[in-house]
Formats: C-alpha cells, sequence, structure tokens
C-alpha cells in the first residue's frame, strides 16, 4: 500500500488520535520556518458585512434591512480608516490583530470566473490555473507550491497538511499531502411548530386542503435551499467547529507542518442573514474566534513568521434580496493574518481599490474583481519564501504576481 493510500483511509479517524500522537513526536520545524495556512471560507461568505463601506452611502440604501450601522451607533462597524469598518463580532479577535498590524484586507479580490457556480469556481481557484487555457484536475496550486519548496534543498520547508475528511483539489498533485479528519457538528432542522399549528386552524374546513398543500409547497422550496446552501459547503466543517479545532490546528503546524489547508462551510446566506447580530454574524463571531485559537496555539515565535490567508470562492449581490439575505456574486475580500505580515501591510486595507457606489458595481450587482487571486498570492509567495519568477509560474501559470509588499 502506498503512503498516500495509507494517510487516506486514515483520515477517517479521531483527530485526538492523531493530535496526540503528532504531539509525541520530536519537533520537526524550526521556530522562524515560514507557515503558511489556507482559510477557504466554502458557499461566498458576505464580505460586504465583514469589511464594511462605511464611506458609501448607497450601500446603506441597497441594504435597508441588514447594513452594518457606522461606526459610533448601536451595534456599528469597528472603525478602521476613513472608508471602512469591520464587522462588530470582531472586535476582541480580528481587531486586535489589525491594531497590532497583524491583519489585513484586501477588497475587491476574487477570480475572474463568471459561473457564480460554487464548485466550478472552487475547483477553479483550488487548481490555480488560468481560465483561458485547458483545466487539468491532477494539481492544485499548494500542491505545485509544496514541491517548489521541496526542490531547494536548503530550505527545509514544504511538508503540507489538509486539516479535512479528504484531501483537498489544491493539495492533490505529485507532492505527498497528508490529510486529517476534523469533528463535524451537527446541522439542526427546520422548525415546522408553526405551519402544523395553522395547518391545524384550517383541518376540516374548505380552506383545509389549500392550506396544506400550501405548506407542503413552501417546505419543499425551503429544502431545496437549504440543500443548495448545504452542498455549497461540500461537507466543509462549520465556524463552530473551526472554533473547536484551531488549537489542535496550531500545534501540528507550531511542530510538523509548514504549509496547511482547512475549509469552513456554511456561508451560502440567501436566506435570514441578518446584520449585526444573526447568522452571518454568529458564523464570523465563532471563525475570529478560531483564527485567535490558531494563533494562541501556534506560540509568540512561530506565529512571527505565519500568515493565514482567508478566501472565498466569490462575493455576493451587494443589494439585499427580498429574503432578508444575499445572492451569488462576484468580488470578495481576502483578509491575510499572521505576525508574519510586514508593518507596511499590516493594520490597512490594500490593493486597486474603487470607490464603493451603484455606478462601480460589476454587472450592476456585484463588486468587481480588481485583484486577481493568482497574482495576490504569487506575489505573496514570492516575498513569503523568496520565489523567482520560473518559480512562480510553475504555482500559479500564467500569472503577474501582485507586490503588495504584504510580508
Amino acid at each position: 500500500m502506498q503512503r498516500r493510500q495509507l494517510l487516506g483511509l486514515a483520515a477517517g479517524l479521531p483527530l485526538a488520535c492523531y493530535l496526540g500522537h503528532a504531539q509525541a513526536l520530536q519537533p520537526v520545524l524550526a521556530r522562524d520556518t515560514p507557515r503558511f495556512l489556507l482559510v477557504f471560507l466554502r458557499g461566498a461568505y458576505d464580505c460586504c458585512n465583514l469589511l464594511v463601506p462605511t464611506h458609501s452611502d448607497f450601500y446603506y440604501q441597497a441594504r435597508p434591512r441588514i447594513a452594518i450601522a457606522r461606526p459610533g451607533e448601536a451595534n456599528g462597524a469597528l472603525a478602521l480608516n476613513a472608508d471602512w469598518g469591520l464587522h462588530p463580532g470582531l472586535q476582541t479577535t480580528v481587531l486586535p490583530l489589525f491594531t497590532q498590524r497583524q491583519a489585513c484586507f484586501i477588497p475587491f479580490a476574487g477570480s475572474n470566473d463568471l459561473s457564480r457556480s460554487h464548485f466550478e469556481t472552487q475547483d477553479s481557484i483550488e487548481l490555480g490555473q488560468p481560465l483561458d487555457g485547458h483545466q487539468g484536475f491532477q494539481s492544485g496550486f499548494l500542491n505545485r507550491l509544496a514541491q517548489v519548496l521541496q526542490q531547494d534543498r536548503h530550505r527545509h520547508t514544504g511538508t503540507p497538511m489538509a486539516f479535512t475528511a479528504q484531501l483537498p483539489l489544491c493539495l492533490r498533485g505529485d507532492a505527498q499531502a497528508a490529510n486529517m479528519a476534523l469533528s463535524a457538528v451537527g446541522k439542526g432542522g427546520m422548525d415546522g411548530q408553526r405551519s402544523q399549528i395553522i395547518t391545524s386552524m384550517y383541518q376540516g374546513t374548505a380552506l383545509g386542503a389549500a392550506v396544506k398543500e400550501g405548506f407542503a409547497v413552501r417546505d419543499a422550496v425551503q429544502r431545496g435551499i437549504q440543500e443548495e446552501m448545504e452542498q455549497a459547503s461540500r461537507n466543509a466543517i462549520t465556524a463552530k467547529g473551526f472554533g473547536l479545532v484551531a488549537q489542535r490546528m496550531g500545534a501540528l503546524m507550531r511542530e510538523q507542518f509548514d504549509l496547511g489547508f482547512v475549509d469552513v462551510g456554511g456561508w451560502d446566506t440567501h436566506v435570514n442573514q441578518g446584520g449585526a447580530t444573526g447568522n452571518l454574524a454568529n458564523r464570523l463571531t465563532e471563525l475570529g474566534q478560531g483564527l485567535a485559537a490558531f494563533a494562541d496555539a501556534l506560540g509568540p515565535e512561530a506565529w512571527r513568521h505565519t500568515v493565514v490567508a482567508v478566501i472565498s470562492e466569490f462575493g455576493r449581490t451587494f443589494r439585499e434580496n427580498g429574503n432578508l439575505g444575499t445572492d451569488h456574486g462576484h468580488g470578495t475580500v481576502y483578509w491575510l493574518l499572521g505576525g508574519g505580515l510586514s508593518a507596511q501591510a499590516g493594520g490597512r486595507v490594500l490593493g486597486e481599490q474603487l470607490t464603493v457606489n451603484e455606478k462601480n458595481l460589476f454587472q450592476n450587482r456585484d463588486y468587481p474583481v480588481l485583484n486577481e487571486y493568482r497574482n495576490l498570492l504569487g506575489g505573496l509567495f514570492a516575498n513569503l519564501y523568496g520565489l523567482n519568477a520560473k518559480q512562480l509560474q510553475q504555482i500559479f501559470p500564467a500569472s503577474r504576481p501582485q507586490n503588495l509588499q504584504l510580508v
């Protein structure tokens, strides 16, 4: 049996078994080894309520029921600069990192893929290949990064781990990569108590059959929406689940693995998204807690050489929909966190930007993509690992690395 097959079979074993074994091993990474963790928010999170365009009157017109209030107002955004604010659910976790210049945000980021399909765009991003060429599924961009790092005998880096039940597409390829199953968090069902009460009120009347049928149709539609939202997550761990295991991830990346991947699901918020409170707010709060726990588990020395990138397949519509949610969009906001960020990048909102108004929307509905993800990550890898142009083209063919001096 090959090592890769063995790792695949072992992925279903409890995390605690692996953690105990990993902690028993002697550390193989120096504290100053560069570490990179990719956090993929599957389902396309609503970036406009994460990094709030507080300078935009149009934002408040387009989202009369789910907008985050301006800084200084009740449950208002946390001011980052004159133009942008942060969701209040991240006040005790991500905001301190931003203040300490260990976090930054890049709006108008993402892929130029226009399918607005969760699966197609997730696959496209993980592959990291140009959209106008042949899409091969033999390797993902993180695996190619590991190959480049392993080819340099002086680095002693490039040991990847996916904190997922199955090896993700971005880590498939010639470089050996392990994966580890994470704890799953159960999902609650829909509460049908109210509809049952109303149905019973009309039972035996002339309207009884129509009321019952109407609720049946409504339930079928809602189930369809819920299934689509859950499928978009591709069995990724929930934000709550991420918080529970982030410390263990940090322990493993502190000692054993310098390239990490984890996906977090539950971000497809077509219905009842909420604003400063509600479904999205809860997920952002839990995600922030997990990221802070990961930093703590790494320890201050390893954290000083770590960069965490939080990305998603695309953004969501700028305007709220009729179900108090948002639909599939285009451009999104990337987060970068870590003690490895440069003083020039930390504590800033970076990249090419536009004033947020109706005129600048893409197709009159979404954020445009001004900071293409392959160029963005290529520039990050160039600075983090000292890679040359040829090496960057191995990772992201036909890309144009964007140097934002992130590290």
